[in-house]
């Protein structure tokens, strides 16, 4: 017997809602390609592209470090195993003397301790060639996200990460429709992480206006609006809390 499965509109359309966030959290990052076959770097260019990224080529090593040298906004490097003038591993040691970027690292058939060696000369990951365009993709995300993250573009906290720069904000992969002052205030707060800060504290740094007894509104219905699009329970609110009294505390 025969099993087909298949794809219904609403899973190929949750599946292209997941790629489009996919690529605005993601796009403008700057990945370093040194592949040296002109086709399967060609290739690599051209899907990462087509999902936002922006590229730099290399087909050697020592122009990988020449490219990661000149160009301080690199997010992640892909390299091989061997290169005419170097080895992926000591490629990989270099590199780590001028950057904490991820690498991704090909392999053409490696054997254990191949890898082995690739993972403790820095690697971060190794993909398989040929490879799958979801693995491809998905692994890069998650070195990205790991590297933003640590890099402070990105903070992560109860499943929701915020993007400074591109002003997005996303709970457990989903975008949240915030306002600019409820994402300051956010933001604010995270700043403020583990601390109880005031109504007078949100509002005069958010805001920057001076505090007055009317403002105490604006902020508790600002900070109502948040809590029903952060909180999973909002009578329980695990993420902004009420100190009563005093104010409110961010828990991450």
């Amino acid at each position: 017997m025969q099993i087909v499965v298949c794809e219904t509109p609403t899973i190929r359309c949750r599946q292209s809602e997941f790629f489009e966030e996919r690529k605005k959290m993601y796009s403008n990052s700057v990945i370093l390609i040194a592949v040296e076959d002109p086709v399967l770097r060609s290739a690599m260019v051209a899907e990462l592209k087509d999902n936002g990224f922006s590229c730099l080529e290399a087909s050697d090593g020592l122009s990988a470090l020449d490219g990661i040298r000149s160009t301080i906004d690199t997010d992640l490097a892909i390299v091989e195993a061997s290169y005419p003038d170097i080895s992926g591993p000591d490629l990989c040691r270099s590199l780590r003397t001028i950057s904490y970027l991820p690498v991704l690292y090909l392999s053409h058939g490696l054997n254990l301790n191949q890898k082995l060696d690739a993972y403790a000369a820095g690697a971060d990951d190794i993909l398989e060639v040929p490879y799958q365009k979801e693995v491809f993709l998905t692994k890069l995300e998650s070195l990205l996200r790991r590297y933003l993250v640590y890099r402070g573009k990105i903070i992560e906290f109860h499943g929701i990460q915020i993007d400074h720069e591109k002003r997005i904000i996303t709970k457990n992969g989903d975008l949240l429709d915030l306002t600019d002052l409820e994402l300051n205030i956010l933001e604010y707060m995270f700043s403020q992480k583990g601390k109880v800060v005031s109504i007078q504290d949100i509002y005069e740094n958010v805001w920057g206006e001076k505090f007055f007894s009317q403002s105490s509104n604006t902020v508790m219905v600002h900070i109502l609006n948040l809590r029903k699009k952060l909180e999973d329970d909002t009578s329980h609110p695990r993420i902004i809390r009420t100190v009563w009294g005093k104010g409110y505390k961010l828990c991450v």
